[in-house]
């Protein structure tokens, strides 16, 4: 039997210090407003604005503090609705933490996760100190104990099939591959359309979690992502991988893994409407708004 609205939780977190990028506090709570209106439980997490130039870096990570509170905040939400599916919309990447190792507590190994993003978000603090790129090391039991303790089961690397990923750094690379790691690249899945479906048939998992980077998408195409910063300069994102994917595709693979199992996790994350920004960093400028 489908899971009814009233079992299924929806979460508005626009969370920034992940990223350690202020504009995804505006970004999360347009993607909020876009979103067609929840049926069932709506919860926002807190999220504070920017208050300084420069985030306190703890452990390596910066804003950890803040970070810590904001995903301990969602787990209280989650275990106050006891929800058995969960729609997250962010913010940075990081907001996927507590409502995936809640479903992965619900479900363990009836729970296939579809990671569909162009990076592994594997990182830990040596190498990258934003934490919006540790999270899937974190679920897996990996990377800061203080977050890893709202993780009371671990996501194992068979559960996982990344969707859309594109080049990975040395490190990336070593870590998926001594993990055993399963990865589609844009290019497979367009010679494959199926492929994401067969390899949720061969999991027999009959629950499937869905963390959607939006970054997975082609900024050729689509304006909202970070790639297209008009304030970024010249070079800014040489070296960095980048989305290949078109909104079409993702949204038929989604709809093709509902079928083969149900899914009870999507997380949307990353958005940021450049326009929608910059007007209201201008809306600040006038009087009585920025009181």
């Amino acid at each position: 039997m489908p899971i009814s609205p009233s079992r299924t939780l929806r979460l508005n977190i626009a969370q920034w210090q992940g990223s350690d990028r202020p504009d995804y506090l505006i970004g999360g709570r347009v993607l909020a407003a876009l979103a067609p209106v929840a049926s069932g439980p709506e919860v926002t997490i807190d999220v504070p604005p920017s208050a300084a130039a420069v985030r306190p870096v703890e452990d390596g990570i910066a804003s950890k503090a803040e970070l810590l509170a904001i995903a301990e905040r969602a787990m209280a939400a989650i275990r106050q609705h006891q929800p058995q599916a969960i729609v997250t919309l962010g913010g940075d990447c990081l907001v996927d933490l507590a409502p995936m190792a809640y479903l992965n507590e619900q479900y363990g190994d009836d729970l296939a996760i579809l990671w569909v993003d162009a990076h592994p978000d594997i990182m830990g603090a040596a190498p990258m100190r934003n934490a919006h790129a540790h999270v899937l090391g974190m679920l897996m039991g990996e990377g800061d104990p203080d977050f890893g303790r709202l993780v009371k089961r671990p996501i194992r690397p068979q559960q996982v099939l990344y969707v859309g990923l594109t080049e990975t750094t040395p490190h990336e690379t070593e870590f998926l591959d001594q993990r055993q790691m399963q990865r589609l690249s844009p290019e497979q899945i367009a010679q494959s359309p199926d492929a994401v479906a067969s390899w949720l048939r061969q999991t027999g998992a009959t629950k499937v979690a869905v963390h959607f980077d939006l970054d997975v998408l082609d900024a050729a195409r689509y304006s909202f992502l970070l790639f297209n910063d008009p304030a970024a300069a010249a070079g800014t994102w040489d070296g960095v991988a980048q989305g290949r994917m078109r909104l079409e595709d993702i949204a038929r693979i989604l709809q093709q893994a509902n079928e083969v199992a149900e899914v009870v996790g999507l997380a949307i994350a990353e958005y940021l409407p450049w326009d929608a920004i910059q007007l209201a960093k201008a809306l600040r400028t006038l009087p009585l708004l920025n009181r």
